[in-house]
């Protein structure tokens, strides 16, 4: 085989073995967090959105120069009084495993949780005024009513309750990010917002979590 053959083929193959890296990765994201959708439009396309959002990020980390190995996993620290006080209804696929994730994230913190299986979850997020694009995978309901959508860390959640803002209802974490209490894959972790919904339909920012240390 020629040189110019020979080099031709090395570099057909060293795509070929990316591309298939990619895709191997991607199913694999994809059966790690896939929730499974009710039928409802809304909550259906807000939350496919977001799964295939975070798995197509998944793919692209092996490039990505924001990316980051995180040096230890969320659940690997529980402060069992953090949220000992606190109680809440969380609304939920019966088939989100990232959702289960963060049910046991929480409650290795000292929640109370109650999680509730529903058939419609646009329902409940239109019920507690989550805006479209503050959505995630579950809504969070405490017993005070104040509202956690997503993979709020635990340590926010507390500090939001220890002192509430007067104008605010709750946090989110829109989407659903590599790395949050949940959505741990392989050590990964991307950068996120905690943002906090106030009672007039705005958002702000509530904090800005750039590793996996900070969210513990």
């Amino acid at each position: 085989m020629t040189p110019l053959k020979i080099k031709s083929s090395l570099i057909f193959n060293r795509h070929l073995s990316k591309g298939l890296r990619g895709t191997l990765v991607l199913l694999a994201a994809s059966s790690l967090f896939a929730c499974s959708q009710p039928s409802s439009g809304v909550s259906d396309a807000n939350t496919t959105s977001v799964t295939t959002e975070n798995a197509t990020a998944i793919t692209l980390k092996e490039d990505e120069p924001n990316a980051k190995s995180a040096h230890m996993m969320t659940r690997s620290v529980s402060k069992p009084d953090l949220l000992k006080n606190v109680s809440a209804t969380v609304y939920k696929d019966a088939n989100c495993g990232c959702c289960k994730e963060w049910i046991s994230h929480a409650e290795d913190n000292g929640l109370s949780a109650t999680a509730q299986d529903v058939a419609d979850l646009a329902v409940f997020k239109e019920r507690y005024s989550v805006p479209n694009e503050m959505r995630s995978c579950h809504t969070v309901v405490t017993t005070d009513g104040y509202v956690f959508e997503g993979h709020v860390p635990a340590k926010y959640m507390a500090q939001f309750l220890e002192n509430p803002p007067v104008q605010a209802m709750g946090l989110a974490v829109p989407g659903m990010p590599i790395g949050s209490p949940g959505m741990e894959y392989q050590n990964k972790f991307m950068p996120y917002q905690v943002m906090q919904l106030n009672k007039d339909g705005t958002t702000q920012v509530y904090a800005d979590i750039e590793s996996v240390e900070q969210q513990l």
